[in-house]
């Protein structure tokens, strides 16, 4: 008897299969306008409060402090966005959309709806919906900070 586990007919192989299709398909597409896929999570967290600093980025994006700076200055280096100094906490600096960071919104969803058409394509819309509904669970199944946690009865 044979108690290995075909690793190719899990779910968690096949999540990470996806998942880096879908990683790589993203990083394709960002370049095509200038930017790593981080870059553009960078800005999504932007887009919906700016100003944050350094460190509250990389809490919400789950990555380490390093990272986050590197994004940031290669985002400056294009000018899409700016540092300012922190008043409260001079050893920190405040992260700023530029007016070139706020345009460029346009080209990220366009490259977005694209990449969304060609990921789901093969779906029917129910399925659509319920891949989403059980997407949401799961990123509630690997928290990217204490606070986005689940409680443990859900």
């Amino acid at each position: 008897m044979n108690d290995r586990i075909d690793f190719e007919d899990t779910v968690s192989f096949l999540l990470a299969r996806v998942a880096t299709a879908f990683r790589n398909k993203i990083e394709r597409q960002m370049v095509s306008i200038g930017l790593h896929s981080g870059q553009a999570f960078v800005l999504l967290e932007l887009w919906k409060q700016d100003g944050l600093k350094q460190i509250d980025l990389a809490a919400r994006l789950g990555v380490s402090a390093p990272t986050i700076n590197k994004m940031v200055k290669g985002l400056r280096t294009i000018g899409l966005v700016r540092m300012v100094e922190n008043k409260e906490d001079r050893r920190s600096a405040n992260v700023y959309l530029t007016d070139n960071g706020y345009r460029i919104r346009e080209k990220i969803e366009a490259e977005w709806i694209d990449l969304e058409s060609a990921s789901l394509a093969r779906l029917t819309e129910t399925e659509r919906m319920v891949l989403a509904d059980l997407l949401r669970k799961l990123v509630k199944a690997y928290p990217r900070n204490e606070s986005d946690a689940a409680p443990k009865d859900e």
